[in-house]
């Protein structure tokens, strides 16, 4: 990334890597960065591969995926500007990615090495801190992930998905949320089935919660997803 680039945003409040950070601090880090662009649908980081960089999207969308041992792809969190992953490469000695990245959009993307970013995280202690953080954040998600794929039913944990997605990468737009999303992909986040995403997805067309597109969903509003139909 040129000095130019960095100069142009103002990355302190964006960034949660950078909070408690002072403006030359995060030029300092940002300095040490090597940046690089991928194409939507390309895969930064793999699961089981060894964790040698931490990541921060600058640009684009990405999000993490886990693919299980027969070979089915697993949707988990989606990854806005300002994200980082690959935070498993700040840890002593060999440490792997636990699951995978993909981006989603063509997305640019700043690095860290391994001993770049730990060095760093010595140097500037309260960067270790916000990665900490950060962590407590994701887990924090997997278990809000988990507990509804136990207890909630397949309708609810599509709406739950739904609305979670429009929060965090959703555009506003004249008449509600626009969200770039197929049904298969629903599906595989909500971990339900096509048919069964189809189904509730045509319910709620019906209702006027939402409208659907080709490849786009248009919420319009949002809490009609959590009203049962009579």
């Amino acid at each position: 990334m040129t000095a130019l680039e960095r100069a142009a945003v103002d990355v302190g409040p964006k960034v949660e890597l950078f909070e408690g950070l002072d403006p030359k601090q995060i030029e300092f880090i940002l300095a040490a960065a090597a940046s690089r662009r991928f194409c939507a649908k390309s895969v930064v980081t793999r699961q089981g591969e060894p964790a040698d960089r931490l990541l921060l999207l600058w640009k684009g969308r990405a999000r993490y995926f886990y693919e299980t041992a027969d070979g089915k792809k697993l949707l988990l969190k989606w990854i806005t500007p300002g994200c980082i992953f690959g935070g498993a490469a700040l840890v002593s000695g060999t440490s792997h990615y636990l699951v995978s990245t993909e981006t989603v959009r063509d997305s640019t993307v700043l690095g860290w090495g391994r001993p770049a970013i730990r060095n760093l995280a010595h140097r500037f202690p309260q960067l270790l801190e916000n990665v900490h953080r950060i962590d407590m954040d994701y887990v924090s998600w997997y278990i809000t992930a988990h507990a509804a794929l136990t207890s909630q039913s397949a309708r609810d944990r599509l709406a739950s998905v739904l609305f979670g997605l429009a929060r965090s990468v959703g555009q506003e737009v004249s008449g509600g949320i626009e969200l770039e999303l197929t049904n298969e992909e629903l599906a595989c986040s909500a971990h339900i089935t096509p048919y069964t995403t189809s189904r509730v997805i045509s319910e709620w067309q019906r209702s006027g919660a939402i409208l659907k597109h080709r490849g786009k969903i248009l919420l319009r509003s949002p809490e009609r997803l959590f009203v049962r139909p009579t």
